[in-house]
Order: C-alpha cells, then structure tokens, then sequence
C-alpha cells in the first residue's frame, strides 16, 4: 500500500519536506504558511514576508530565498527568546 502524498494533503508539509524545484506561486506561499492569500500580498507590500519578483503580471518566489527568510525568522525568534 502506497503512503499518502502529505504535501497535496498538507501545503505546510511542503516546508518540512523541502521545498519544489520550480518557482513558488503566492498561493504556494500562503498555502505554506498557512495565511490567508492576502496576507501574502500585504507581506510583499510592506515588505515584510519573503521576497518575490515579478515575471510579467504573475509574482513568483525564489525557493532559496523563502528558506533564508525562514531561517532568519528562526534565528531572529531564538535570538528573542
């Protein structure tokens, strides 16, 4: 018997898994996080979430750069602690 997909039942799984090969969506992003999808849009605004580029109209995120932004909110969370 084949184990479940836990990042099509999970978006969250996805982070601990280890993120795509491809550029994530912003629906990837709040998927991930777990926000609502115009949070994500409010991150990118006051540019306060992972950062992410523009490819014509459609904004996409570097998967790189959203682990460095996770591991900066890590050190910056243990830092505080």
């Amino acid at each position: 018997m084949r184990s479940p997909d836990l990042t099509s039942s999970d978006p969250r799984a996805t982070l601990r898994a280890g993120l795509p090969d491809r550029y994530l969506t912003p629906d990837d992003i709040a998927g991930m996080f777990g926000v609502p999808l115009e949070t994500v849009y409010q991150w990118r605004k006051k540019r306060t979430g992972p950062p992410g580029f523009r490819i014509g109209k459609h904004v996409r995120y570097d998967p790189a750069e959203v682990r460095m932004f996770v591991a900066q909110l890590k050190t910056a969370d243990q830092e505080a602690a």
